[in-house]
């Protein structure tokens, strides 16, 4: 389990920034935090996203590119037109300040639709130990202000409603999931044993106005690992996730919806068979082409499966590749990204002095990859690497803790 235990550290060390050059003297880590501690306690001055330690970001129809952002219990959203250069004055989401999750795996999450519609969804920490709710708000006039937000679970019990995933379809349909615990509670009262937490969902077809009531998409699934929701070119959702199968294996399960109000089979992503009685807090990517093919990444440490894998359906998810192994010793958190037949990975690793962000790059589909190359490092801590794209280019998007907000062309 070293291997493990290095990775799960890490896994809160994000691999941002530009490449150090090794003849300049960098700022110590000490006096880097001191100065962000600073500007962030100043009270006089705009909120700055130097001060978050997580980011999420997207681009609209147009190519702006908009990030959200955590400070003091409030979120912020900005914009940018030259592609992260400068960016507008935040705006603040929330009025009234919520404890925000915002760390790791869980982060607010930020779409928009072809109409320029802003939405938005996070975890909120309640009192009670590991309860949280799912919140959304949204925007309707391009980002000057955001709706109050409003509870998106219709399950209002003070117990786990966590790791929201949002997407946004081809017509406006907003849908989120989430992990839920109402049938691991109900299971604990009845004096049944229930592995895990279920995965939950919720829809809505008026732009967030109303959503329907919460649905099962599938029961048993692992406690702490982050979704990821992609929409197919026949405009409805795929969700995929860490799940539990029998034996106590937790390997990656994938279901494609029918329609908005139909989940379909679940479908099992890799054979890994990594038995374990914890949560390794490492979820999976999901990218799907115009072409309709699915590209998946995911982390795993079985005895005969470790590190990161790649693997691709032309089925719609019934069937996949042969896993590609890219990632090992000290490697986490891959994204995936597909544009057209190009397929963009990145991931962190730690070199044991750099936390370090790793691309490979696809031309025909994932059929054949390129030699791994780094194209970020920094000695800081800070988020994990994400993917982006304004339907030209493709981005890495990444913080450092002590830094400002970046964004990368990485082609």
């Amino acid at each position: 389990m070293k291997f493990l235990i290095s990775v799960l550290f890490f896994a809160t060390l994000a691999v941002s920034g530009c490449a150090t050059n090794s003849d300049v003297k960098q700022p110590s880590m000490h006096q880097h935090a001191a100065e962000k501690n600073a500007a962030c306690a100043d009270t006089q001055v705009l909120p700055l996203n130097k001060c978050s330690e997580t980011m999420s970001a997207a681009f609209d129809a147009q190519g702006v590119l908009w990030i959200a952002w955590v400070n003091d219990d409030h979120i912020y959203v900005q914009s940018s037109k030259d592609k992260g250069i400068t960016f507008s004055t935040p705006v603040k989401v929330n009025a009234v300040a919520e404890a925000i999750a915002a760390n790791g795996e869980s982060r607010p999450k930020i779409k928009l639709d072809a109409q320029g519609n802003i939405y938005l969804t996070w975890v909120l920490t309640l009192d009670k130990k590991r309860s949280t709710y799912v919140r959304f708000s949204r925007s309707n006039d391009g980002g000057k202000r955001f709706s109050e937000p409003v509870t998106v679970n219709d399950n209002i019990e003070i117990i786990r409603h966590r790791f929201d995933s949002l997407a946004v379809g081809k017509n406006g349909e907003i849908f989120i999931a989430w992990l839920d615990a109402r049938d691991t509670e109900a299971a604990k009262k009845a004096g049944q044993d229930f592995k895990g937490l279920s995965l939950y969902y919720a829809w809505s077809d008026d732009g967030g106005e109303h959503f329907y009531p919460d649905k099962r998409i599938a029961t048993h699934t692992c406690e702490c690992c982050r979704l990821d929701t992609a929409i197919a070119p026949d405009n409805t959702p795929v969700v995929t996730w860490r799940h539990i199968f029998a034996g106590g294996i937790r390997d990656h399960a994938l279901v494609k919806f029918s329609d908005w109000n139909t989940p379909g089979d679940t479908h099992r992503l890799g054979q890994d068979n990594w038995k374990i009685d914890a949560c390794p807090h490492h979820g999976p990517g999901l990218s799907i082409a115009d072409s309709g093919v699915y590209h998946a990444v995911w982390f795993s440490n079985s005895p005969t499966h470790q590190g990161l894998f790649y693997a691709y359906s032309t089925d719609s998810g019934r069937h996949f590749s042969t896993p590609l192994n890219f990632g090992k010793d000290g490697a986490g958190h891959p994204h995936v990204l597909a544009l057209g037949s190009r397929v963009n990975v990145v991931w962190q690793e730690f070199d044991g002095t750099n936390n370090v962000i790793k691309l490979i790059k696809s031309v025909d589909d994932g059929n054949s990859w390129s030699t791994p190359e780094v194209v970020a490092q920094t000695a800081l801590s800070g988020d994990q690497p994400f993917l982006v794209s304004d339907g030209q280019q493709i981005y890495l998007s990444w913080k450092t803790q002590q830094q400002d907000y970046q964004l990368k062309p990485i082609e």
